[in-house]
């Protein structure tokens, strides 16, 4: 989780940092290309696809709307954000959520961030903290409605395991900013507090995210998809602790990466979804926790 919202903006206050975007793109430019990654040239054509259309802001968290491969434009649309993001608090450890009655709002945003509707959820699809954070709430309005109203599309979640080297974007509603960095690699199990989350996305150094980045989604620039959602990082260098996640191999060995920040990835969720965007944990091929 991000420290909470008062700490951050406490610490914008006293940095000065208010007036400026993330710093993210200064550090991606002094970052060696590699082989397995696209040439600056390139990387800044795509980037540039990459902006605000889509996400929401949350009274403390960033989120985005989301579809499926398979969704269709009269199916009732869904915001995902993060499970620590849940209104009515943390789930806890083992604790799934599902078909919760809520009439949260979100802030839609277009593609240079402004403000431009208040959408409102129905009820939790789905909520849960344990092997991924995530929260899918299902809005009252269809695809199609908010596209005819706004003309603003829905993020299409990818159903493929992300890649190491892949140029992303992780773009906040809250704090309407965005931070560019690469997928630096994949860990077996990140742990904090009372938490543990499995096969998480560690970012290289550039997406230095903040509090109210929470649910922000992780969108690849060359295909615009969302393909993980933004949720944690290591503030103080302390080992497993609320605010300063630790990362688990599958021999036990425990490493602290202070600084580091971290993402959970989506590809699976797509599977868990049916016709008309209906929650079903006992389709073939879902492997998100039940309740």
């Amino acid at each position: 989780m991000r420290k909470p919202l008062v700490a951050a903006l406490f610490a914008l206050v006293i940095a000065g940092a208010g007036a400026a975007p993330a710093v993210a793109a200064p550090q991606a430019a002094r970052t060696a290309p590699t082989a397995s990654r696209t040439t600056a040239a390139s990387r800044t054509a795509t980037v540039q696809a990459v902006n605000f259309a889509g996400t929401v802001s949350l009274s403390n968290c960033s989120g985005s709307v989301i579809r499926f491969p398979n969704s269709a434009d009269t199916d009732p649309a869904l915001v995902l954000t993060n499970g620590h993001c849940l209104e009515t608090g943390f789930p806890g450890p083992g604790e799934v959520i599902v078909g919760q009655s809520s009439s949260r709002t979100f802030g839609l945003l277009n593609s240079s961030g402004s403000r431009v509707a208040t959408l409102r959820a129905g009820k939790v699809a789905y909520s849960t903290m344990t092997d991924t954070d995530i929260t899918i709430y299902q809005l009252t309005s269809t695809y199609a409605q908010i596209r005819s109203s706004y003309g603003i599309s829905a993020l299409t979640v990818a159903d493929t395991h992300p890649v190491a080297g892949t140029a992303i974007k992780v773009v906040s509603g809250y704090w309407k900013r965005t931070y560019s960095c690469d997928i630096d690699g994949f860990v077996y199990r990140l742990k904090e507090g009372d938490w543990t989350w499995k096969d998480s996305v560690r970012y290289t150094s550039a997406c230095n995210t903040i509090g109210g980045t929470s649910g922000s989604p992780v969108i690849d620039n060359s295909t615009g998809k969302v393909v993980a959602v933004n949720n944690t990082g290591n503030e103080d260098g302390e080992r497993c602790t609320v605010d300063n996640p630790c990362e688990v191999d599958e021999n036990g060995t425990v490493t602290v990466r202070q600084g580091t920040n971290y993402a959970e990835e989506t590809y699976q969720i797509p599977a868990c979804f049916g016709t008309g965007n209906k929650l079903n944990l006992s389709a073939s091929g879902c492997v998100l926790p039940k309740p």
